[in-house]
Formats: C-alpha cells, structure tokens, sequence
C-alpha cells in the first residue's frame, strides 16, 4: 500500500449497501478486508459501510466493488498519521449482551457488580463486542445457557477470544478458540489471561488442529467468521458436535443467510432460533 493509510467510506441505501457488503465477502481478493456495515439515518434509509484497506491491492479492489453500485456515494480519506485504531477503540462504549459486559481498559470502572464483565483489548483483532455479529454470538449465548451448560466450547475465527472467554467464565470445563491470524491468536490468549480465564487459543484454519480434533466432540460450536467459510465448514462443525449440541453461527448478512442455513440443513441441523442486529444475521443450529 502507499505510505498514507485510509479510510474507504460508501453512504447509501439498504439495498445498495448490503448488496455491496455481499460483493466484498464472495470476493476471494478480498477475504481478508476489514469492513463495517452499519445503519447511520433510520429516517432516511442510509446505511454506511467503513472499509480499512491494508494493501494498496485491497484499496483498489474495494473501490471498484463499492464504485459498483451507482446509489452509493463512496469517498477515499486520509487517516491521520497516529494510532488511530487505539483512538477508535477508546471511544467506544461498553457493550451489554444479556448477562455479559464487554468494556475495553478505559471502561474498566464502569463494569456493573451483576454482570460477567469481560475486558477484552482488540488491538489489530476482530471482536471487540460492538459489532452486530458479535453481540448476535453473545445474546444467543446467553439465552441457551439460561437452561443448560455446555462442558466442552470450540470458538471458530476467535479474533479477540471474547466468545470462548464468555463460555469459561460461566461454567464450560473446556474453551478453544481457533483463529488463521497469528496476531489475534496472541491477543485472544492475552485476553484470556486478563480475564483470568481458562480459554486456549490456538493458531489454526480449520478444524485439524490437534488440540481441537482431541477434545473433540464438543457440546456448542461458536463460529463467527464469513458466510462462505461457514458454508464450506457445514460438516465440520457437524462432525466437531455432539448429537443434539449447538451451533452459534455468525459473520454473515441478512441476504447471505437462507445460504448459509440451507448448508446446514442439509447436514442434519435443525433451525433453534434466529437474531437479527442491523444488517447481520446469527444462527442458532441443533445437530440432530
């Protein structure tokens, strides 16, 4: 990429929007791109979409997809030279999710004493708790384990950890997350370590990993990642699952939704319920 980091930022309609988020995730030149999605005027139908290209390839290549559609305005900005991630972060406010507290270090003297609160630190990983799909993975969470506890979680694309750390700090013997990022790998074990909890991490893609096969089977799978991967992931995640386990599928757009589902149905998951935060989807299967 040149020197100058930036921002790429479409503003348009719903339809516009979504349409283009889904371009970018079927995209494979862009797998890796970091994008938000979100809902900026209600009243006037604009949704923003905010995408930080590491590479001068991936600023091109988003571009051209989000130039695609005619009723999005798209504007390329300069990001100050300063650490603008940590600037970002430290702005935002904490998130509640059913029983849990998710804060970052400035929050920390606002965690309420009748919540599990979890601090997680994001640096360069994915899941800080604000983004839909992953208070979607949260509040699904929350709602099962009013009625039964999961021994044994695996967390697919764990990014900060803050799903598995949710699952070990309210009873689950066994929490291992798995990520493709070497990065968000150590900074989910350093998460789970400021949160005394017992959750491992492991640097892997898929589901091989020895640890993982070895605990293997397990009684919830969180897997919060993209829609493509979770397709290709359907038989895994059923294979990784006990019979009648769950499975807390996120990462995913309301339009990519009936795909994802059909894959998983087709595997012998059965539909337990559905959320729905902004543009994103979350799933909550049952292996039969």
């Amino acid at each position: 990429m040149s020197q100058d980091a930036v921002q790429i930022i479409a503003r348009g309609p719903r339809a516009a929007a979504e349409a283009a988020a889904a371009a970018i995730d079927s995209d494979p030149l862009l797998e890796g791109a970091t994008y938000s999605i979100l809902e900026e005027d209600e009243d006037r139908d604009i949704w923003r979409i905010d995408a930080f290209p590491t590479t001068q390839e991936e600023a091109d290549g988003l571009a051209a997809k989000l130039g695609d559609y005619a009723e999005l305005r798209t504007v390329v900005e300069k990001l100050a030279d300063a650490d603008w991630l940590a600037m970002a972060l430290s702005g935002l406010p904490p998130v509640r999710a059913g029983r849990f507290f998710v804060f970052g270090a400035h929050d920390k003297g606002l965690a309420p004493t009748n919540t599990v609160n979890l601090r997680i630190e994001a640096g360069a990983a994915f899941g800080t708790g604000h983004h839909g799909t992953t208070v979607g993975c949260l509040s699904a969470y929350d709602a099962l384990i009013k009625a039964r506890r999961f021994d044994k979680v695996l967390d697919v694309g764990a990014g900060t950890g803050v799903l598995a750390i949710a699952a070990a700090r309210t009873g689950s013997r066994l929490a291992v997350g798995t990520d493709i990022d070497a990065p968000s790998v150590r900074i989910s074990n350093e998460n789970a370590r400021l949160n005394k909890s017992s959750a491992r991490f492991v640097h892997a893609s898929g589901l091989g990993h020895r640890l993982v096969s070895k605990a293997a089977p397990y009684d919830l799978v969180f897997a919060n990642i993209l829609a493509p991967p979770l397709v290709a992931l359907s038989q895994d995640i059923r294979k990784a699952l006990k019979p009648g386990g769950f499975a807390i599928l996120s990462g995913l757009l309301r339009t990519q939704e009936r795909r994802v589902l059909a894959a998983y149905l087709s595997k012998g998951f059965r539909l337990h319920r559905r959320l729905h935060r902004d543009a994103w989807a979350t799933l909550v299967l049952r292996r039969a």
